[in-house]
């Protein structure tokens, strides 16, 4: 199922030539090498791939002016005591956004994928040229189609030279292609959530990401809070501002490393859309929820049009469903009821419809905010509490009826860990918890009526998927920030 695990000394080797260059190269052809006097665009936020199905995928890139972040720059000092948490009408910013440490101004130019299922890619395939813009931040995208099921791709972003001469700068990855439909489910994924930036707890980024690479797993879910626009300084009043959070996020070498590595499934909650508990019409200071929704589909390897919940399946034995916590949203503070939602009509229909269709051993639930809990009392934000019961207790109780014994929820949101089942319905939920010890706080505390586990620590979600004799079995490993395993659960049915 697995490869060679990627050791911690192999990472941190790998991260250094991300950060001492503007190509992570390991094995590239020479002719696939930066020129020695390239003088950009560069890459210096790597690439994505993500929407990954067992025929298709998106890779993403963002051409840069810089090969490396701005390691030098200035930084901003957090919050001082007192000081309000949202709604800042001003920044605390006074240079230009390219001075602050972290920054990846963009740059314009033209950029290609070559792919293909060999690691030197000599049976690599070329797609066109993509044009990189002021208008879409530099980002390009690239839809990949008629991919092998089962089936790791190398690939490599790069910018071309002059006609005849070698790619200017190039930024080499890889991604696992989902096997087959009929194929027996035999792969592990990873969900990760909530990610400060100043408490990812290492310079070059958090620990759970080497950790989870050293798993290989076939896909990994990041699980909304991805930045936090409002409560990490500068405080994001300003698109320019919003987009200068997930350059110097996603441009940490440990961040650069794992995401040029793996097959990836995007979602977005409130700090990574706006603010706090945000949803649409809401602002900060110039910076408003539409900007915010268009930021994340950009800065997401997933598709711009339609809607941001799907589902997607992995073989036989799995199907995962992504559902969208903030785009149809009622206000928080509105009076409960039939009419209040989180979900949306639509979203809800087409949730029931494909789950109730789905013949797939094990569905998963892979969504932002939680729908057992429990949660603090005085939140009003989500399916685990009192803001939204109607739609929560709506929506446990179809779980019942129609998937008793084989639907799961994950969740992000949540700055602690725990594996809860709800008393009522039976629906069995693991949080993944925050990405870092630095960042974990806030719960109510352990339940002995709902909790089987809890724990107000960092880490991450591991799910493992095997196939023995006549049974498919189910595990699901919360891990710490190093990767250890603090509790696990199981399940088996017979295929």
């Amino acid at each position: 199922m697995t490869s060679t695990p990627l050791t911690r000394r192999m990472f941190v080797a790998r991260s250094s030539s991300a950060v001492a260059g503007a190509v992570v190269a390991a094995n590239l052809p020479s002719h696939s090498l930066p020129a020695a006097d390239a003088a950009g665009p560069f890459q210096a936020m790597g690439t994505r791939a993500g929407e990954v199905t067992d025929t298709t995928a998106i890779v993403w890139t963002r051409l840069t002016a810089v090969p490396v972040r701005n390691n030098g720059g200035v930084v901003i000092p957090k919050r001082a005591r007192g000081e309000p948490k949202r709604g800042n009408a001003e920044s605390k910013v006074t240079v230009p956004v390219e001075q602050l440490e972290g920054a990846c101004p963009g740059a314009p130019g033209r950029v290609q994928v070559r792919y293909g299922t060999r690691a030197d890619l000599t049976d690599a395939k070329v797609t066109e040229c993509a044009v990189a813009s002021a208008e879409n931040d530099f980002i390009c995208t690239f839809q990949l189609s008629g991919l092998q099921p089962g089936t790791v791709y190398h690939y490599v972003s790069e910018i071309p030279g002059p006609a005849g001469a070698p790619p200017a700068t190039a930024f080499r990855g890889k991604f696992a292609t989902a096997p087959a439909p009929a194929a027996p489910g035999n792969l592990r994924f990873c969900v990760m959530t909530c990610q400060g930036y100043p408490d990812r707890g290492h310079p070059d980024g958090h620990p759970i990401y080497p950790a989870m690479q050293a798993l290989q797993p076939q896909f990994t879910c990041l699980t909304g809070d991805l930045v936090y626009y409002d409560s990490n300084e500068p405080v994001a009043v300003t698109e320019r501002l919003a987009r200068y959070h997930w350059e110097r996020m996603f441009s940490l070498p440990r961040l650069l490393e794992f995401n040029r590595s793996h097959s990836t499934y995007w979602l977005k909650d409130d700090h990574d859309t706006l603010s706090n508990d945000s949803g649409p019409g809401a602002s900060m200071g110039e910076f408003t929820f539409a900007q915010g929704q268009k930021i994340f589909r950009q800065q997401a390897p997933m598709n711009h049009d339609g809607p941001t919940y799907r589902s997607f399946r992995w073989g036989r034995d799995l199907q995962v469903w992504f559902t969208e916590g903030r785009d149809s949203r009622s206000r928080n503070k509105s009076p409960d009821g039939p009419n209040k939602t989180i979900w949306g009509t639509e979203q809800k229909a087409w949730f029931k419809r494909t789950v109730k269709e789905s013949d797939a051993t094990w569905k998963v639930l892979v969504s932002p905010t939680p729908l057992v809990g429990p949660d603090r009392k005085n939140k009003r934000d989500n399916h685990a509490n009192e803001g939204f019961t109607h739609e929560g207790d709506e929506l446990r109780a179809w779980l019942k009826a129609n998937a008793p014994d084989n639907f799961f929820v994950i969740c992000g949101d949540r700055h602690w860990q725990y594996h809860s089942v709800h008393p009522a319905t039976g629906v069995h939920e693991f949080s993944a918890g925050p990405a870092s010890d630095e960042h974990a706080s806030g719960s109510p505390g352990y339940d002995p009526k709902i909790h089987k586990f809890h724990r107000v620590r960092g880490g991450f979600l591991a799910v493992t998927l095997r196939r023995e004799a006549a049974q498919s079995r189910i595990l699901f490993e919360h891990r710490d920030v190093m990767g250890k395993v603090v509790y696990a659960w199981n399940a088996a049915r017979a295929v």
